[in-house]
């Protein structure tokens, strides 16, 4: 998508709505602060001696975070959408596509796994219980379209316990998928951050969501999964900046664990989680739509602070994400897995990279070491 064709069908999006005035008018900073949380749900108690109040609300009901408060400004978009872009020409020429397993083996197999999609959507089988991460199975509508043909439908993945959804950007919350998902799994749970349940109600009529603010673990059978601080935003429509909160997975099952990163721009938060649980096993983390940096760094990060992040958390194995699937910023295609492959081979970090193809299954091992 060029910066002429998206600034005509943002135009034309802004034109045609009645309340496109809430588009042009920046939200106003406050600084009060009040905090929540989900008093039917635990709260984890920090190794450090910590307290901990609750996830920081503003005084307009926006959720706040944790160190880089954020509020998307309409002059930073425009100013980025005409500004030029350095890596055009490279952009023009990328030819860069992820490998795709095309095979659906793992579906019918029993063996504990983790399988990537594309973009930031997970299959997770743990402890023989079934689960999807941020389910988008086609286009982001709307929004750009796929680079290469879904291999995967929700019409795949039956008999699903839960379904993990990050935030309400609609790269990770597809309305059609969820709702096709959740066809298909009348018992599944969700499991998502405080304010998303009228939207996931409105989309399936499920009554119950399992709504958590920042470190608060969820009731699930087997596992614990937890909820755990990003440094991002959130924003559907034109008046729900905010709203709903954003957040990080953190799932463990018998000495096993994997830390999926949903959006985030790096902080000390990333660092946290070693001192929470220790070192995961696998943690999945961003990669993908980081450039410009000056205005893409406090939501998304970069590569080579992906692979510092994962490194200073002691991850066993990062598994990158956010990148391949869709066109979302200035770098090409291809860029974080060249950046990545550069600073694996700098021999900086100890975290073992493992990019991962679209569809492989990735073994995932218990407290035994056994596959």
């Amino acid at each position: 998508m060029t910066r002429r064709t998206w600034i005509v069908g943002a135009k034309a999006a802004i034109c045609s709505s009645t309340n496109a005035a809430a588009w042009w008018l920046e939200p106003k900073p406050d600084m009060t602060r009040t905090f929540t949380s989900n008093p039917d749900l635990k709260s984890i108690a920090f190794p450090d001696g910590r307290e901990w109040k609750g996830t920081p609300v503003d005084g307009r009901g926006r959720f706040v975070n944790l160190n880089h408060p954020f509020l998307p400004r309409t002059m930073d978009l425009l100013k980025w959408q005409l500004s030029p872009n350095p890596d055009r020409d490279r952009k023009k020429n990328d030819t860069f596509r992820p490998v795709l397993h095309g095979d659906k083996l793992f579906l019918d197999s029993s063996n504990d796994c983790l399988v990537w999609l594309g973009h930031a959507s997970f299959f997770l089988r743990l402890g023989g219980k079934r689960m999807i991460i941020d389910p988008v199975f086609g286009d982001i509508r709307p929004g750009p379209k796929r680079i290469w043909s879904p291999l995967f439908t929700a019409a795949d993945f039956g008999e699903l316990d839960y379904i993990l959804v990050s935030h309400d950007h609609r790269d990770h919350a597809d309305e059609a998928s969820i709702r096709e998902l959740y066809a298909k799994n009348p018992g599944t749970q969700f499991l998502t951050g405080l304010g998303m349940e009228p939207l996931l109600r409105e989309w399936t009529g499920k009554q119950q969501v399992q709504m958590a603010g920042w470190y608060q673990e969820y009731q699930t059978d087997g596992m614990t999964i937890t909820y755990l601080p990003t440094r991002h935003w959130g924003r559907r429509g034109l008046t729900d900046t905010n709203k709903r909160l954003w957040g990080a997975f953190h799932i463990a099952y018998k000495g096993f664990s994997i830390y999926f990163s949903g959006d985030t721009g790096y902080d000390t938060h990333l660092a946290d989680v070693r001192t929470l649980f220790g070192a995961p096993d696998i943690c999945i983390i961003g990669v993908g739509a980081y450039k410009p940096e000056w205005f893409m760094g406090s939501n998304h990060i970069s590569p080579v602070n992906a692979m510092k992040a994962a490194d200073e958390m002691g991850a066993r194995m990062m598994i990158p994400m956010h990148y391949g699937t869709f066109d979302l910023s200035d770098e090409p295609m291809g860029d974080p897995y060249t950046v990545l492959q550069r600073a694996e081979r700098g021999g900086k970090y100890n975290t073992e990279l493992r990019i991962a193809g679209v569809g492989e299954p990735i073994l995932c091992y218990n407290d035994s070491g056994t596959p």
